[in-house]
């Protein structure tokens, strides 16, 4: 993306209010700022952390870091979903108001050294005795173009969740461990329970949205059915393939079934409907334990069921050090060696669900204790071993928007799977071209 395509793309969605938005997150803490005299480094943490309960607990380890660094100060905001992270984010940098750290996935990463905005961070992670406790797995996510450019935050994988009573009660022995089979549950869990001929608990609960998190969901099941994002050169987009078109059709014959019941738009993290026990099975990760084993509700959890391979979305976020001043970057650096530190990465797995990125926290007693009583935790771990990384090339988003409308359409009955796919293949060779 050019600079002047940057610009034009930002004037379009109302760069000056985007601005003010930013100038406020950023800058209201002056309305109460300290004395001047004060040696304290203050920087700033944009979050998107879901669910609310998980912003507390990033709050109090926030916490516990200012108080161990009197000399730093973070304030961690929340800036909203990805999706509304995004336009915050480029206006930022654009108006030179960046935030010191960026809590983001790493397909961001692209589109930020491509802008120049953040550092690189090879000579500085590499000399950490962290380094060598993150996960060989996550190092992918890392790197662009021969550097380093962020580190992980937490990561986390797909699987679908169920309520074992529901389970129960429908007569279901076994869990699926195949599409068809997926299926078949899913219809045998839809039924009425109060007998007014109307459903009120169906099988599963499907997100809806041109979203990321929508995306993100439904990327298991294309690799799963032998689909790919790109092309063999990681860089040009390529969705118009059999395991993208059975994975939406997968999808579609759900609803069909009358045995998936959509989200509201964009709110597929939502899991009222699981909790109540109006839907049986839900499509999401490890964030939502903390979450779940809050409520006392009965659940668990099974892999994603297969069509031609296992295969599952490794995902969570990694942080991103801006571009700043000396000392502003040398106490962002501190907070992230901080955030990728055993003593960190296991209380933030212990209450949010997340997996730890530091395979020390992994292998603690503390930790290895808490697998042992929340065994869902283990089959994210088991799985973790067939994730596939999403790509981090600079439009990534532009991909992930295009295969969001695709797949919204679909699930709205607008459009066939091959022809929203092929739709969206067609704007994606003009942005790409």
């Amino acid at each position: 993306m050019t600079w002047v395509n940057l610009f034009s793309f930002l004037r379009k969605f109302s760069v000056i209010l985007l601005l003010t938005t930013v100038l406020f997150l950023t800058g209201c803490q002056n309305l109460i700022e300290t004395p001047k005299s004060t040696n304290v480094t203050k920087i700033t943490l944009w979050q998107g952390v879901n669910p609310p309960s998980n912003r507390d607990i990033l709050q109090k380890l926030v916490d516990r870091f200012n108080q161990q660094h009197p000399d730093i100060k973070v304030e961690s905001l929340y800036v909203g979903q990805a999706e509304q992270q995004l336009p915050k984010i480029l206006a930022a940098v654009v108006g030179n108001a960046p935030p010191d750290l960026l809590w983001f996935n790493a397909t961001l990463t692209g589109q930020l050294v491509e802008l120049n905005a953040i550092l690189p961070l090879e000579n500085w992670l590499q000399k950490l005795p962290e380094f060598s406790q993150i996960d060989p797995a996550l190092l992918e996510s890392m790197e662009y173009q021969k550097h380093t450019w962020s580190v992980p935050f937490a990561t986390n994988n797909v699987g679908i969740f169920y309520r074992p009573s529901l389970f129960k009660a429908a007569g279901i022995t076994e869990l699926p461990q195949t599409w068809e089979q997926l299926r078949q549950v899913a219809r045998k869990l839809t039924i009425d329970t109060n007998g007014d001929r109307k459903v009120d608990q169906h099988g599963i609960f499907l997100p809806l949205g041109k979203g990321e998190f929508a995306v993100f969901l439904w990327l298991p099941f294309m690799w799963s059915g032998g689909g790919e994002l790109v092309a063999k050169d990681n860089q040009t987009p390529a969705i118009v393939n059999e395991g993208a078109i059975s994975a939406m059709e997968f999808w579609q014959s759900l609803i069909a079934d009358g045995s998936a019941v959509l989200s509201s738009p964009e709110r597929g993290f939502e899991i009222d409907d699981f909790l109540a026990g109006k839907v049986a099975m839900q499509i999401t990760g490890p964030w939502t334990l903390g979450q779940l084993k809050a409520t006392g509700v009965d659940f668990d959890v099974f892999p994603i069921p297969t069509k031609l391979r296992p295969a599952t979305a490794i995902g969570g976020e990694n942080l991103f050090v801006f571009k700043s001043n000396p000392k502003q970057e040398a106490a962002a650096l501190k907070f992230a060696q901080f955030a990728i530190a055993e003593e960190f990465q296991t209380q933030w797995a212990i209450n949010t669900g997340y997996l730890p990125v530091n395979l020390t926290a992994r292998q603690s007693k503390q930790y290895q204790t808490f697998v042992a009583e929340q065994p869902a935790v283990k089959v994210f771990l088991d799985q973790a071993k067939y994730g596939r990384s999403r790509p981090i090339f600079p439009r990534y988003s532009r991909l992930s928007e295009s295969l969001g409308r695709a797949l919204e359409s679909v699930l709205l009955g607008k459009s066939t799977p091959e022809s929203a796919l092929k739709t969206a293949q067609d704007r994606l060779n003009l942005i790409f071209r």
